[in-house]
Formats: structure tokens, sequence, C-alpha cells
């Protein structure tokens, strides 16, 4: 069995032993605990804001520093960071395209029992459709620290979503690297391909491997950056295997599978079944039980794998 560890802890643990490699500065929305970036704040307190609970200022404040040079990482949970700041983000950030590093976690069905209000599904969409916005979401914790190295050295505005829930460690190999827009073959296969990202790729792995217990050959790829998105990767498996399903937890609109379609639909049309949260809001709960609820669950990848082959003309 794989170690699990949340992305949330590797974001806050990876901006503390960064913090001695680069110059760059932290603020957060009175929730330094949750979103870890209180890891950082016990090393460089100097370099650390509390912008207390006002997320549009916080996206505001960062703006500012961000346009006197610095580098700079705005965290809160998901539903506050891309819902409630969206129109600071978008005019103040995204516009001016500043150096903006938004680190949002808690979000997706797997915060639990906070329930629909903090349970986010729509941040891909509604970071997805704000001009030269990168999105990123890391499937595990190797991933994480990865993509906040890459976000330090990236010019531009970054959405980065961590999780709350300790997912497997799926990237400990000497090999990985993380590269933003470029996705990852996890796993050759011929008659499927199934695209994941955030903690769905560990199952779409899974379901791979039941899926060759059957006889059925299932490519896996790791989208991690959800814009831009790795075109090349996408059409060439649309090419090879004839067939996608798109595993994310968020709702199906405007995230990964809507973006997948978007390039499979101009450039190699194939069928593509997309598994996400069905149109829905989110509800409070244990995890295990609301992924079943929800349908984000390794059997449902086998399933809509099946549906897609039989799609295939």
């Amino acid at each position: 069995m794989a170690d699990k560890i949340a992305t949330r802890e590797a974001y806050g643990n990876a901006l503390a032993e960064l913090g001695d490699k680069y110059d760059f500065v932290v603020l957060d929305a009175d929730l330094a605990a949750a979103t870890k970036t209180g890891v950082f704040k016990k090393k460089f307190p100097e370099r650390f804001f509390d912008c207390g609970i006002a997320e549009g200022n916080m996206m505001c404040v960062a703006a500012g520093l961000a346009a006197s040079g610095k580098v700079v990482f705005a965290s809160s949970f998901a539903m506050f960071a891309a819902g409630r700041a969206f129109e600071q983000i978008r005019n103040s950030i995204g516009y001016p395209h500043l150096n903006v590093k938004i680190g949002a976690t808690h979000a997706g069905v797997t915060v639990g029992e906070d329930g629909a209000t903090h349970q986010c599904l729509e941040d891909f969409a509604l970071m997805r459709s704000i001009p030269g916005m990168t999105v990123i979401n890391p499937a595990d914790a190797v991933e994480a620290k990865a993509a906040v190295e890459a976000a330090i050295n990236f010019v531009g505005p970054v959405y980065m979503r961590f999780g709350r829930y300790a997912v497997p460690v799926i990237n400990d190999t000497p090999d990985y690297k993380f590269e933003i827009g470029k996705g990852v073959n996890m796993r050759d296969g011929k008659d499927v391909t199934i695209i994941g990202t955030g903690m769905m790729v560990a199952m779409a792995l899974e379901a791979a491997e039941v899926l060759a217990n059957e006889g059925i050959s299932a490519r896996v790829i790791n989208i991690a950056t959800i814009k831009p998105i790795d075109k090349d990767i996408i059409l060439d498996a649309a090419a090879k295997t004839g067939a996608i399903v798109t595993a994310e937890e968020h709702n199906i609109i405007g995230g990964l599978g809507s973006a997948v379609a978007e390039v499979v639909g101009e450039g190699c049309p194939v069928p593509v079944v997309r598994l996400g949260v069905e149109d829905k809001f989110g509800h409070s709960g244990k995890v295990p039980p609301l992924l079943e609820m929800y349908g984000l669950t390794v059997e449902n990848i086998v399933a809509k794998a099946k549906a897609a082959i039989a799609l295939k003309k």
C-alpha cells in the first residue's frame, strides 16, 4: 500500500522548504492552520501576512505586492479563493497578468463533513475562464511540491488546487518530472484511455488493473495542468485507443472532462465519457460514503471505460 498524504500538507511543507531557495511572500485568510501555510509562517514570519477573513481584499493585497515585483502566494479554501474572490482575481490579478500564485485547499467532496457550502466543485470552470490563468491540480504529494516550485518559476497567475483528504503517493519514482502544461503517460494501453486529474489518477491506475484482469488494455494519463491542457498527449491517445474516459473530483461541466472533450472534438473525434460530479452540490458526510454517493470510485471508472469502448465505431 502506497503512503497516503494530503496534498495540502505537501503544499505547506513545500512553501517552508522552498522559502530558503526563493524570495516569495505568503498571504492567508485566517486559515493558516488548515491550508498549512502556517508551516511557512513559523519559519518565515516576516514574509507571511494574515489578511483575515477577507479573501477579496487578500487578492488585491497580493496584486499590489506582485505589481511591486514580489512573487506572491495567496491561500484560502477553494470555495473562497475561486468563488468569493473571483472578481478580484479576474480584474486585479488576471487582467494585468500579475505574478500571483493562488493556493486553494479543501476542494471537492473530500472536504467531507464541511458540506456543500465548502465542497467547491466549480473552481476549475471558474479559473479556466480567466484569460491567461494557469490551472494546476496535483495528483499526489510529490506532484504538489513540484507544482509549487514550478509556479514560483513561472511568470504569471497560477491557480493550484490542494486537497484535505490523504491520497496515495504515486509519483515517487526516480524519473518523475513535473512540467506545467504537460500530461504524463502513467500506463500504456490500446483499448481505451483513462485521463485523470488530482486524486482520481490513483483510482484510474487501480481501474486499469481491474480492466487488465478482464482482458481490456487501458492507457492512463495524468493531467495535472487543466489549463493550458496538453493537447498533444490527448490527441495521441484518442488516435491510438479510440475512446476516452475522464475522471475528476469536480462538476462534469467546465472541468477536465469539458477541456478534454473540446480538444478531442476539434482534433480527433472519438467517444469521450466524463466521470465527475453530475451537476450537483456536495453533501456533508464521511469521505468514503461521499465518494460512493457521487460515483467517484474505481468501479465506476471501470464501468465508464466499458461504456466508452462500446461507443467505438
